[in-house]
């Protein structure tokens, strides 16, 4: 393989390295992980404590339901050479890779979720997580969302439409199957801690 080093927010590394030599290297799961984006590596920026929050809440509550999905935080979905690790991505439990005993494998997905859940954070480019989300729909997703903290808005993108710009009271689509009634000021009032 050739001499790959990766450092904290850069990358050194041969031109033309590939999806299958990035895969291959152990430290692409350290926190925060690193992306393989358009032939570059790239690692993900520290979320921060709104980040970590509403991620947490929005595992919790898609997993409280009775659904045929499951939410993970920060797993790798390798798909049209490219590999991503959203903030969430849900997942058809009847799709979840599995091990001969059983057990989810520990490499991540090589397919793109259902539903790809994106929570932008301060020092995050909104253009690259943005093409992530679309990566995703191009190559399966069937919904995502960009949570912006910041702005209190959400993004909803799904196939073949142009992108919907969420706020206030309005209600957020989810997947088909999940019977979820969720508000963009519910999902913010999470970040809300009383005395």
């Amino acid at each position: 393989m050739k001499n790959i080093e990766l450092t904290q927010g850069k990358t050194t590394y041969p031109e033309n390295t590939t999806l299958e030599e990035f895969l291959k290297l152990p430290y692409i799961e350290y926190s925060p992980a690193w992306e393989y984006i358009n032939g570059e590596a790239i690692q993900k920026p520290m979320g921060g404590g709104k980040h970590s929050l509403l991620q947490k809440r929005l595992v919790a509550v898609i997993d409280g339901l009775e659904s045929s999905y499951e939410a993970f935080p920060e797993l790798r979905c390798t798909c049209g050479n490219r590999s991503v690790v959203p903030d969430v991505a849900v997942i058809s439990t009847n799709k979840l890779p599995l091990d001969e005993s059983g057990e989810i494998i520990s490499s991540g997905i090589d397919f793109a979720p259902a539903w790809v859940i994106e929570i932008l954070s301060p020092a995050q480019s909104q253009t690259k997580v943005t093409g992530n989300i679309l990566h995703c729909l191009r190559n399966g997703s069937q919904l995502g969302w960009l949570i912006d903290p910041i702005e209190r808005c959400i993004l909803v993108y799904q196939p073949n439409s142009l992108p919907d710009l969420f706020s206030g009271k309005d209600i957020l689509p989810v997947l088909e199957d999940i019977n979820l009634t969720l508000s963009v000021d519910e999902i913010f009032a999470w970040l809300q801690r009383k005395n």
